[in-house]
């Protein structure tokens, strides 16, 4: 098991690497100063998709949705909820597919909501359809990686 892991800062998305066993301690960012963790959904896109996803050590949750959608609507506050509840063990972020339709086409998104659990840069899980905020928490967990 690494000793150290990388997190992308949720205010400056500088790269931070700290003793894993730090993780759970609020750590601040190297660079800015913030909290690394923010304790809600990153909104990503286009720019800075693949580093969230690829530089983040710990797995990423990410909600394809567009703002025109009901039932992405409906789940918005859920997924803020579990965001604050489930950092430091799992990062959840948003995609809106209307500003990043690339991202869309890249990961085949045919519905919304549409969430993609991302580990070391790769999907390893996918659920399509709105959660409530206890089945989002148990599909999360359900869903990282077994180390």
């Amino acid at each position: 098991m690494p000793e150290n892991i990388h997190l992308v800062c949720s205010h400056c998305a500088a790269v931070n690497r700290l003793p894993i066993a730090r993780q759970h301690e609020s750590p601040s960012c190297g660079q800015c100063k913030n909290p690394v963790f923010c304790g809600r959904p990153q909104e990503l896109g286009e720019n800075d998709f693949d580093r969230w996803i690829s530089r983040n050590d710990v797995p990423m949750l990410v909600d394809f949705w567009a703002p025109w959608c009901g039932p992405c609507r409906s789940m918005a506050p859920a997924f803020t909820q579990a965001a604050s509840e489930l950092e430091p063990v799992l990062r959840l972020a948003k995609v809106d597919t209307e500003r990043a339709p690339g991202l869309a086409a890249r990961f085949g998104i045919r519905s919304i909501p549409t969430l993609i659990m991302f580990s070391s840069g790769r999907e390893i899980a996918r659920q399509s359809g709105a959660l409530d905020l206890n089945a989002l928490k148990r599909w999360g967990m359900a869903n990282l990686p077994k180390n």
